[in-house]
C-alpha cells in the first residue's frame, strides 16, 4: 500500500503540472470509486467541472487539491490506486477509473486503480480540510505535529509498532517506514511503548521523521509496478531498506541475519542483534 512518502511524491508531482488549469471535462468509469462520495458520481462531476486546482495538500495517505471555489478533491490510492498525469488522445489504460481533462487541452489527469481499493471525491468546502481528513492525526513531517503529544502517546502498554501504526496518534507511517524506523532506533517491535524511556521515544520520532524525508527523496518505494509517480515512474528506496524485505539478509548494522513474522495480518522485519526485546 502506498504510504506517506509515495503519496508525497504522488503530490509533489501534481503541485507541478495540474493547478490554475481549469478543468473542461470530468469523467466516472467504475462506480466503487465513487463509494466515498454522498451524491454519487453526478455529485462528483458537478463540483468540479469548471473549477481549477489552486493548491496540493496532504495529511498521512489522504491527498487533496484544493480548489479556486473552496472546494476539494480527496483521494486515497488505497492498495493500487494511481494519480497520473498523461498527454490525451493516448490508449486508456487497463484499469481507468476516473479522467479529468482540462480545458487548455494539455495533459489530462488519471485515476488508475487494479484493485478499486482506493477511490476519489470531491466535498464542498472541503480545501481547508476535507471532513474524512479530520480525524487523522498530524503526520511527523506535518508542520503543526506537536512533538511532545506524540511522545507521551507512544508511553502506553501497547507494542510500540502497533502504537507506531495508530494513524490517530500520528499517521502516515505504514508497515515498510515502521519496520525502518524501528531499526534505526535498535527497538524491537513488540516491545511495550511504556518501557522506553522518553529519549528513546524521541530518537523513534527522529527517526521516522528522517526515514520518511530519504524516502521521499527517492520518490518512495515500489516493490511492484502499482505504485509509481505521476509520470508512471517507480520509486527507488527498496535499495536503501535496512529491514523491511530483507529477511535471511545479514544486518548492516551487527551482521545478524535479520529476521520475519507475521503479524497482524502484515509481515515484520528486525534484527535480533540490535533490536533485542526486553526481558
Amino acid at each position: 500500500m502506498p504510504e506517506l512518502p509515495e503519496v508525497e511524491t504522488v503530490r509533489r508531482g501534481l503541485d507541478r503540472t495540474v493547478l490554475n488549469r481549469p478543468i473542461s471535462q470530468v469523467e466516472v468509469f467504475h462506480p466503487r470509486t465513487m463509494r466515498r462520495q454522498p451524491g454519487g458520481e453526478s455529485e462528483f462531476i458537478e463540483i468540479l467541472t469548471g473549477a481549477a486546482f489552486v493548491a496540493t495538500a496532504r495529511r498521512g495517505k489522504f491527498l487533496w487539491l484544493p480548489t479556486n471555489f473552496g472546494d476539494a478533491m480527496l483521494a486515497h490510492l488505497g492498495m493500487s490506486g494511481q494519480l497520473l498525469v498523461v498527454p490525451p488522445g493516448g490508449d486508456d489504460p487497463k484499469h481507468l477509473r476516473a479522467r479529468i481533462t482540462f480545458d487548455d487541452d494539455g495533459p489530462e489527469l488519471q485515476f488508475v486503480d487494479q484493485r478499486t481499493f482506493g477511490y476519489v471525491m470531491a466535498e464542498r468546502d472541503g480545501a481547508q480540510l476535507p471532513s474524512l481528513v479530520a480525524h487523522i492525526a498530524p503526520d511527523p513531517l506535518d508542520n503543526v505535529t506537536d512533538d511532545e503529544l506524540f511522545v507521551t502517546a507512544l508511553h502506553r502498554r501497547g507494542e510500540i509498532k502497533k502504537l507506531l501504526l495508530d494513524q490517530q496518534v500520528i499517521s502516515g507511517i505504514g508497515n515498510i517506514y515502521a519496520d525502518e524506523a524501528l531499526w534505526r532506533s535498535e527497538i524491537h517491535g513488540r516491545t511495550p511503548g511504556i518501557a522506553l524511556s522518553e529519549e528513546k521515544r524521541r530518537e523513534l520520532l527522529d527517526n521516522s521523521r528522517q526515514v520518511l524525508m530519504d524516502a521521499i527523496e527517492a520518490g518512495g518505494t515500489s516493490f511492484d509496478a502499482l505504485y509509481v509517480g505521476i509520470d508512471g515512474e517507480q520509486g527507488w528506496f527498496e535499495r536503501s531498506l535496512d529491514a523491511y524485505g530483507r529477511a535471511g539478509e545479514e544486518c548492516r548494522r551487527c551482521g545478524e541475519i535479520i529476521q520475519r513474522e507475521k503479524w497482524g495480518g502484515r509481515s515484520s522485519h528486525w534484527c535480533p542483534g540490535c533490536q533485542k526485546l526486553p526481558t
